[in-house]
């Protein structure tokens, strides 16, 4: 007697947990954050946001959980995360996650746990991220250089991430100032973003033109990678939002030459960076169209569509802020419904993976290809 096959269980175990699965919480805060300035003209969005911010913190608190596990019971796999050039920088990913769902909670998330729990919990967020995506900044760089042996024909947008964790920082850092002493204090939290700011932008324009280059002489990235160009919006949007955020609390904190310079900065900085963000975001969809087309299927790397949207939507909302031009407030909008749009898309593709045990499993070997790049890695960051 024949019998039917029955469907393959996949136990769901933490030792392919790679670092980019951080990913799913900033893409959850960031739909929360992006949304705040909408929330006052959409009756009801403000507790939908702070839902959304909830969510992401248990996220947070969940994979903080799992990774402890990891790094505990698995401390081989978790090296090999370290020493994989396709796998290390996602740890920058573990930075933007504290970063996010602690600026999250000042934006959104005082609504369900009060002001003073909102500041706490953000300063603690704050600390630890900015040390995290410090320290990956210069870390990962360094095992790039005298351990990974990579090679310009291997650039992605993947290597942007340890870099940005910096900028998101310097967007956030500012929401902090008005909840400290007046003074020396607020003074040197807003310089202090301001040079991470700095380190982030100058470290992104080092290594942007790499990815850049690859893309026009390497050819198109592997399928499943294709999404990670949308990387690229992150530092542009989370820039844009923080010139914006500095403008805001600099006045009153530092001295009146420089609060205007900040006022001035939004606008002079903002404008041609979210030019070429829309430049980029339209190349980067024409190339995941084509994708798509070709057989592109469902991966984690489909969060890229997310927090680097978000970021965006941020950025437009902050030069709507300084310059009253509608031509800000209104493609805020329409993007803001593309990050809800994706946000959903991935959060459906993720459960769907894990009820299905496909995304914790051990990643298949890659198949040849002629190009240089990674397609599968040891980090599961590509399935």
């Amino acid at each position: 007697m024949v019998t039917a096959a029955r469907p393959r269980a996949y136990p769901l175990s933490v030792r392919h947990l790679g670092p980019n699965w951080y990913a799913t919480v900033m893409g959850t805060a960031v739909v929360a954050t992006a949304g705040a300035a909408l929330a006052p003209h959409v009756p009801g969005l403000r507790g939908v946001l702070a839902a959304v911010w909830a969510l992401s913190l248990a996220l947070l608190v969940t994979l903080l959980g799992a990774r402890a596990v990891h790094w505990t019971r698995h401390r081989d796999q978790a090296r090999s995360h370290l020493l994989d050039p396709a796998a290390a920088p996602f740890y920058g990913c573990l930075a933007m996650a504290l970063l996010a769902v602690g600026g999250g909670a000042l934006t959104v998330g005082r609504d369900w746990i009060g002001l003073r729990a909102a500041v706490a919990l953000d300063v603690v967020l704050f600390t630890a991220g900015t040390a995290v995506g410090f320290a990956a900044a210069v870390v990962v760089p360094y095992l790039m250089a005298v351990r990974h042996r990579v090679e310009a024909g291997q650039a992605t947008p993947v290597w942007l991430l340890p870099l940005v964790a910096p900028m998101v920082s310097a967007a956030v850092g500012p929401l902090l100032v008005p909840h400290l002493p007046a003074g020396q204090a607020r003074e040197t939290l807003l310089l202090g973003c301001f040079a991470l700011f700095g380190l982030s932008l100058l470290a992104t324009l080092v290594m942007l033109p790499l990815v850049f280059a690859r893309s026009l002489t390497g050819g198109p990235l592997p399928l499943a990678l294709t999404p990670t160009l949308f990387l690229v919006l992150g530092p542009l949007g989370q820039s844009t939002t923080a010139v914006g955020a500095f403008a805001d609390v600099a006045p009153g904190v530092v001295p009146a030459p420089y609060s205007e310079g900040f006022s001035a900065l939004a606008v002079l900085y903002g404008v041609p960076v979210m030019g070429f963000a829309l430049l980029w975001f339209w190349l980067a969809t024409a190339h995941v169209v084509r994708a798509r087309r070709q057989g592109m299927r469902f991966s984690m790397t489909w969060w890229s569509f997310t927090f680097p949207v978000g970021t965006c939507v941020t950025g437009a909302e902050a030069l709507a802020r300084h310059t009253g031009l509608v031509a800000y407030a209104g493609p805020a909008v329409l993007l803001y419904a593309v990050l809800v749009a994706a946000w959903g898309t991935a959060v459906v593709g993720t459960v769907r993976g894990l009820l299905r045990g496909e995304l914790l499993t051990a990643p298949r070997p890659a198949p040849a290809a002629p190009r240089p790049v990674t397609a599968r890695t040891t980090s599961g960051a590509v399935r």
